[in-house]
């Protein structure tokens, strides 16, 4: 986008009045064109039209700020004069980033996230159902007397104090700002009856389970199935030596032999 900034000279006496452009954002100040020669990353994307007029080409976001032209005319009565411009640069909002659940039980909370960075102003967000707008909050349209949902435009978020089945169906939002608007794909969200009955079932089978096994294992040590095997086997300890016998070993058997002998 190309933005020219208007800066008319009506009468002077000087021929050649000096010309300055300053740019002023967050309470700093820089210069645009200074010394008949263009500043800083305006060198390349900006010039000077009928001697006085400033023309910003490929404006962005940040080129949101106060202009200041400056002019001096040494032979004028009115020696100096500037005039300033508030330049606000407008950026359609890209496709936002949307978060939806896929499946919530009934009577859950449940939340929604919408958001999007690049638009300026900064964007406002809306939620629909099915290709229908939700109000900002369930309680304020008939229509939605089953939900309890609250929108915040602002941040994007819809919140689900507590699903209903009604509110199972196609979700998106779309971000919007003065420039545009975006879209983000449809999510489907579900909502389910909890089956307490079958959780139920579910946790008395499984205690039944745990205390049939434990019976068995009790069974099973009463029987004497885990009887301890160094227990259960014969301890074997080496025979004492009888008095008056002693063990000799002799050079062609390679085991021992004894010999009894006896004091009288």
């Amino acid at each position: 986008v190309c933005v020219e900034l208007s800066c008319i000279i009506k009468s002077t006496t000087t021929p050649n009045p000096r010309i300055e452009w300053k740019k002023i954002r967050g309470g700093e100040t820089s210069y645009v064109f200074f010394d008949n020669k263009m500043q800083g990353d305006f060198v390349t994307r900006a010039e000077i039209l009928s001697r006085t007029s400033l023309v910003i080409k490929n404006t962005t976001r940040m080129d949101t700020a106060t202009y200041r032209c400056e002019v001096a005319a040494p032979d004028d009565a009115n020696i100096v004069d500037e005039i300033n411009i508030q330049l606000t640069v407008q950026v359609k909002p890209v496709t936002p980033r949307c978060r939806v659940p896929k499946a919530v039980p009934v009577g859950k909370t449940a939340t929604l996230h919408c958001h999007e960075n690049e638009g300026y102003p900064e964007s406002t967000y809306s939620w629909y159902r099915n290709s229908e707008p939700l109000p900002t909050d369930s309680k304020s349209n008939p229509k939605f007397h089953n939900s309890s949902f609250i929108l915040n435009p602002g941040t994007g978020t819809l919140v689900f104090a507590a699903v209903h089945k009604s509110d199972t169906g196609r979700y998106y939002c779309i971000a919007t700002n003065d420039a545009g608007s975006a879209k983000c794909e449809e999510q489907e969200m579900e909502i389910y009856n909890l089956n307490i009955g079958g959780i139920v079932g579910g946790v008395l089978v499984v205690a039944v389970v745990l205390v049939l096994i434990t019976l068995g294992i009790c069974c099973a040590y009463r029987r004497g199935y885990f009887v301890n095997t160094k227990q259960a086997g014969k301890s074997y300890k080496t025979p004492a030596k009888p008095d008056g016998v002693n063990y000799i070993q002799t050079d062609d058997e390679g085991d021992f032999r004894h010999k009894s002998s006896f004091v009288i």
